[in-house]
């Protein structure tokens, strides 16, 4: 049977566990680090269904418990699904849940293997949206061994790419382009439904970095609209399910994520572990592109395009490439990237 859990969206290393059909209480405490005081103690109560994949969420406290910004009232009850984002109190406090297997027993949908894969890359020439190290394939059996060379088979089930073109005429033979050859590329893919495809990052800039691209042509944020909301949820969705059978999701977190004005056309989500262990990290742009604002929480693209019908950039967002370089984990400043890299050593998971 799979075991659930309670999966923290600004701080992915933070994990509750489920039990099957077991009533757990969560709100303020040391257990979520919600100090605030318009949460109760037992403010909302989760009841995971493992077999169906659901869990019964229940507003217990006083203010407003929500999933998906909607509220749920008091004394009432909700079904609660893997992509849904469950707020505490107040639309803050995001949570996720995840259903993962538990080990050496199956689980009735198939479950994916994730087989990672060190590669040797050239710089990026500036290219920053581009493919990943580890690779996942659909309804396969093959062994998680970090530095394998074994080159895994997608099932022979065959989701085709959506046909048609972007009305735009466009130099296919551009480095721009790349990713739409890349995510036709049978190598590349390490995942895909019918609705997108997951890609491995040609030069990865952390450990674990994957691409999760629609089959639809849509260029880039610009091009977003409410239509494609469910769109924006399904690849949140397919994200978390990378992270959720990463080998090394409990001792990394991962962000989720898109570039404000990516360098890549066709719309892509970032999915990157926060050790940013790579040695195709080079640059400062590599970094603030990663570790800044330049950088669109998943989740928070997914609201801003339900609330305001498109992504809506403030202010000139490329001038944060420029910014000094700065530990993401303990906001130290470093001259260079070397150094910078150097000192990334010490908050890597011993």
């Amino acid at each position: 049977m799979p075991v659930c859990w309670l999966v923290g969206k600004e701080k992915c290393g933070q994990r509750v566990k489920l039990p099957h059909m077991e009533a757990v209480l969560i709100g303020r405490g040391p257990e979520t680090g919600i100090t605030d005081k318009k949460c109760s103690r037992q403010q909302v109560q989760l009841k995971a269904d493992c077999n169906k994949g659901y869990v019964t969420v229940k507003q217990i406290g006083v203010n407003p418990t929500s999933v998906d910004l909607v509220n749920i009232g008091k004394d009432e009850e909700v079904k609660m699904k893997p992509g849904q984002v469950l707020h505490i109190v107040n639309k803050l406090y995001p949570y996720t849940v995840q259903f993962a297997e538990e080990s050496g027993k199956t689980v009735t949908e198939a479950k994916e293997k994730i087989q990672t894969r060190k590669v040797s890359h050239e710089d990026s020439c500036e290219n920053d949206d581009v493919e990943c190290v580890p690779r996942k394939t659909m309804k396969m059996e093959v062994g998680d061994t970090q530095g394998s060379s074994a080159n895994p088979k997608l099932s022979n089930t065959v989701v085709s790419p959506r046909e048609g073109t972007s009305s735009k005429k466009e130099h296919s033979g551009h480095w721009s382009q790349g990713l739409k050859s890349s995510m036709q590329d049978p190598k590349m893919q390490v995942y895909k439904d019918e609705k997108t495809v997951v890609i491995k990052d040609k030069y990865p800039k952390a450990r674990y970095h994957w691409l999760i691209l629609p089959w639809d042509p849509i260029s880039s944020l610009k091009a977003v609209t409410r239509n494609h909301l469910e769109l924006l949820e399904h690849m949140h969705a397919v994200g978390q399910k990378m992270i959720e059978e990463c080998p090394a999701r409990e001792s990394l977190e991962f962000r989720l994520g898109y570039h404000a004005i990516p360098s890549m056309s066709q719309l892509h989500l970032h999915v990157i572990s926060q050790d940013f262990d790579s040695p195709t990290l080079k640059t400062k742009k590599h970094w603030n592109s990663f570790t800044t604002d330049y950088f669109l929480n998943s989740q928070d693209v997914i609201e801003m395009v339900r609330s305001k019908g498109k992504v809506m950039l403030k202010g000139d967002v490329s001038e944060l490439l420029k910014l000094p370089l700065r530990c993401h984990r303990c906001k130290q400043h470093l001259s260079t990237v070397p150094q910078l890299k150097e000192h990334l050593k010490k908050h890597l998971p011993k």
